[in-house]
């Protein structure tokens, strides 16, 4: 089983970006990139514990990170961009 390499590869992606950019908070959604990298890196190692206590951590299919991980990836996205547009005044300011 492969599906926590695409959310992991994001959270590798995210971390990267948001250290990177990490003066300039001057946008909400950098400010909350903490956000998504926790929930990122929190989701794959959960993942990763249950695959290892299935013994499923070393079966490696394409199919199942594009029909599995992909998706898993972008809820956790969707989730953090809902989450991000409810709590920030800003956006819900500017979408009227």
């Amino acid at each position: 089983m492969s599906c926590f390499i695409v959310p992991l590869a994001q959270a590798v992606a995210t971390t990267i970006s948001r250290r990177a950019t990490k003066n300039s908070n001057d946008s909400v959604w950098k400010a909350q990139l903490p956000s998504l990298e926790k929930m990122l890196w929190g989701g794959s190692l959960v993942l990763i514990v249950d695959h290892i206590a299935h013994g499923e951590l070393f079966t490696f299919s394409l199919k199942e990170m594009l029909t599995v991980g992909i998706p898993m990836s972008l809820v956790v996205t969707l989730v953090w961009t809902i989450m991000v547009v409810l709590k920030s005044p800003v956006l819900r300011h500017q979408s009227r």
